[in-house]
């Protein structure tokens, strides 16, 4: 009993930060929407949304957005950039491409960022929605071949997958992540994939509007296991994946990502468990 007095103040302070970090999430996501609306007050995308989260990838985005297809299958694609904060003027190179933009005041996680992206384009008449990292790993000319499950009525939920492509880069340890996480999410969810970290993937609205999105990094795993929980149907297709045009990753140290990573397949698996009794 004295034990559990002691902790009481902790759990306290626990709950007051999570409370306060949820308060914090709303306000930046009401104030990223106000950002797009003042932008763009007759906004109607297209049936294909390129979604794209960057944090400080000024210089990285331009070839990016410059890559993105504007019209696959017939099928209107529009570009939406969610600035997920900083100060590097990335807005202004969205707005010489073209492309759409909703700012959010400070950097809030990728995750976030995406969950803004994702409401935006439910409202805005989107039906396909094809996440791309803003640092050039992707490349934007693969987008109809992530799309054609889709198209084909063959599958909800596309990832690509640089296991069963090409991956260019040179860390080992990350490789050797991208193997061990997709083992146990597979063993966690009954899938069959080979890259369950990879944030380029193509999915219907409709996935969105039914999986349960909460973490403000790594979204990757718990989409995945949120969309396998409610038995959406997910495929793969193979990718290139390319070297960052220029800068450093902001995902940390291979070990503290993956931490933050295994935490997050662990309690998206125990939440999507405890759902589905």
């Amino acid at each position: 009993m004295a034990g559990s007095r002691a902790l009481a103040p902790l759990r306290g302070a626990g709950e007051r930060e999570r409370r306060r970090r949820q308060e914090q999430r709303r306000l930046v996501t009401e104030s990223g929407r106000q950002d797009f609306r003042r932008r763009h007050p007759d906004a109607t995308f297209g049936p294909v949304l390129v979604l794209i989260a960057s944090y400080l990838e000024a210089e990285n985005i331009g070839p990016v957005l410059a890559a993105v297809p504007t019209e696959v299958d017939g099928l209107r694609v529009s570009t939406l950039v969610v600035v997920d904060g900083g100060e590097d003027g990335t807005e202004d190179v969205v707005a010489a491409a073209g492309a759409y933009c909703a700012v959010l005041p400070v950097n809030m996680g990728q995750g976030v960022a995406l969950r803004v992206g994702y409401s935006l384009a439910a409202e805005h008449g989107a039906r396909f929605v094809v996440t791309v990292d803003a640092d050039g790993q992707n490349d934007p000319a693969e987008v109809p071949g992530l799309l054609a499950p889709l198209l084909a009525g063959e599958a909800d939920f596309v990832i690509a997958s640089r296991r069963l492509g090409i991956d260019e880069t040179s860390d080992r340890v990350r490789r050797a992540g991208v193997y061990f996480f997709s083992a146990v999410v597979n063993a966690l969810t009954g899938q069959h994939l080979t890259d369950t970290s990879n944030g380029f993937r193509a999915l219907r609205i409709e996935v969105l509007e039914d999986v349960t999105l909460e973490q403000d990094q790594y979204q990757t795993a718990e989409l995945i296991i949120s969309a396998a929980a409610r038995e959406w149907r997910l495929a793969e297709r193979p990718t290139v994946w390319h070297r960052r045009a220029s800068g450093t990753s902001k995902k940390g140290h291979n070990a503290l990502f993956a931490l933050r990573y295994a935490r997050v397949v662990v309690r998206t698996w125990w939440r999507e468990r405890r759902r589905s009794r």
